[in-house]
């Protein structure tokens, strides 16, 4: 999520992330175009139900195995250096276009052929911005441009691609990811990678899948490629300030963009358009957002917790506007060894802002945020290096995972812990109960909506519901 005009936030940090696709933090987002605006699909077209979505993926699989061998070549590991790197994007909104810009400032050989988004003027707004700005390494065909609830099928089909880029609303990333995998191609993705636990078990499978097929996967978790970070993990699994014993994470800031609703949008459009307020798209907050904290707490603990209570609620946010999140949560994880470690996540203008993660250790503590890293206590050390724009960096490590030179990348299954890290908080802080993480990784919870179109579709009573804790049910 990232300012105004054509290309919102290129090179600021993800607060507004992601454009929408039948389809990261500071302020500004992608949703808002320069006040452009589409004409909706035919309101009479035929809905693709939940099941017609899921078979879709599985139909990439077939299409995958009669590709001619060129394009097998073009999308395996070890592509000659002088090849160029063919690339799509799946959600043309600020994220999408963000990252296909990281991916040409990543490696002079790529070329971003083909775009795909839900919407027609969200992959206009795309397509002029990187005819513009990289005309000649990113002038997009139109028979490479795909719109629909369906368009990111059509892409992976009709495209050679070395790897695609997925920056949809977060619902959409397992049956994207799942479908990619299916055809071949190497993926960078976008975080949080799924809003509910059976999304999670599905982005694993089909990471354990892109393992066997030896295809690289990279997640917007680019704390992970960032400089200042890396040398401060390093240097805590070094034992610098000796054994971690509990952590604090934050991302408490004020309130971000909000799509209103039009007279010509129906209900499934607006929810799109105004994704980050409705948990089955976006994840809420502590999952689109704060996820990023928490996989950095994770990597410094050396795994996933164990259980967690959490609470929240909806203090300031509370019109239609806002569809069914919370503004606040505050989450108390468990680690298997008993260590703990503090969450806390708020949008609310008028109050505190903090974004940065502390870890306590035996002989001090380590202070994390975007671009600074400091150690406290035993053997202080302050980051004072020059590092790399992550955001480009993780298109770095892929093409060198991709063209087998340097380490092999899946990043998959990592980030889809995080993930279920920030679900199972939102879950304990929308029921009041306290969750393990086997009751969240094995939980039943599905927010897929019943069919996928513009027309009069029904949305599931629990997709529009604000939970209550005390009331809502653990599912």
């Amino acid at each position: 999520m990232r300012g105004t005009g054509p290309i919102p936030y290129i090179r600021c940090p993800r607060v507004r992330e992601h454009g929408v696709v039948a389809g990261r933090p500071g302020p500004g987002t992608s949703d808002e175009l320069g006040g452009m605006h589409m004409t909706a699909p035919s309101p009479d077209a035929a809905p693709v139900t939940r099941r017609d979505f899921v078979k879709a993926g599985a139909a990439a699989g077939l299409a995958a195995s009669v590709l001619p061998a060129a394009r097998a070549l073009g999308s395996s590991a070890g592509v000659g250096a002088a090849r160029p790197m063919t690339v799509g994007v799946i959600g043309c909104g600020g994220r999408g276009t963000g990252a296909a810009v990281n991916a040409l400032e990543a490696h002079p050989d790529v070329r971003v052929v083909a775009l795909a988004d839900l919407f027609q003027d969200r992959l206009r707004g795309c397509r002029d911005y990187l005819r513009e700005h990289h005309q000649e390494r990113a002038s997009v065909a139109d028979d490479l441009c795909f719109t629909g609830f369906d368009a990111y099928q059509r892409l992976l089909d009709a495209a050679d691609l070395t790897y695609v880029v997925l920056a949809t609303p977060p619902h959409f990333r397992p049956i994207h990811f799942d479908a990619a995998i299916r055809a071949g191609a190497h993926v960078f993705m976008e975080k949080p990678v799924a809003v509910d636990p059976a999304g999670v078990r599905r982005v694993i499978d089909a990471g354990s899948a892109a393992d066997a097929k030896g295809l690289s996967v990279v997640t917007g978790t680019q704390r992970r490629h960032e400089g200042s970070y890396l040398e401060a993990m390093r240097r805590l699994a070094d034992g610098a300030i000796g054994d971690v014993v509990s952590a604090e994470c934050y991302w408490n800031q004020g309130g971000l963009w909000v799509h209103e609703r039009q007279p010509a949008y129906t209900e499934m459009e607006w929810q799109c358009r105004n994704w980050l307020y409705f948990n089955w798209l976006s994840g809420d907050h502590i999952c689109e957002q704060h996820i990023h904290n928490l996989d950095v707490v994770n990597w410094a603990m050396g795994g996933h917790p164990v259980r967690c209570i959490g609470m929240g609620g909806r203090q300031v946010r509370v019109d239609e506007r806002y569809g069914n999140i919370f503004d606040h949560f505050a989450v108390t994880y468990e680690y298997e060894d008993g260590r703990q470690a503090l969450s806390m996540c708020r949008q609310i203008d008028g109050c505190h802002s903090r974004v940065d993660e502390v870890i306590h250790a035996r002989d001090g503590r380590l202070r994390t945020s975007s671009g600074r890293a400091a150690i406290h206590g035993r053997n202080p050390w302050e980051w004072r290096g020059r590092q790399a724009n992550p955001y480009v960096q993780e298109h770095k490590d892929l093409i060198a995972s991709i063209r087998s030179e340097g380490e092999r990348l899946n990043e998959a299954r990592r980030t889809a812990e995080s993930t279920l890290t920030a679900i199972m908080g939102r879950m304990s802080a929308y029921t009041g109960k306290m969750v393990t993480w086997d009751q969240a990784l094995q939980s039943q919870l599905d927010l897929t909506p019943r069919a996928y179109a513009f027309g009069d579709v029904e949305l599931a009573p629990a997709l529009d519901a604000v939970a209550v804790p005390g009331r809502t049910p653990l599912v």
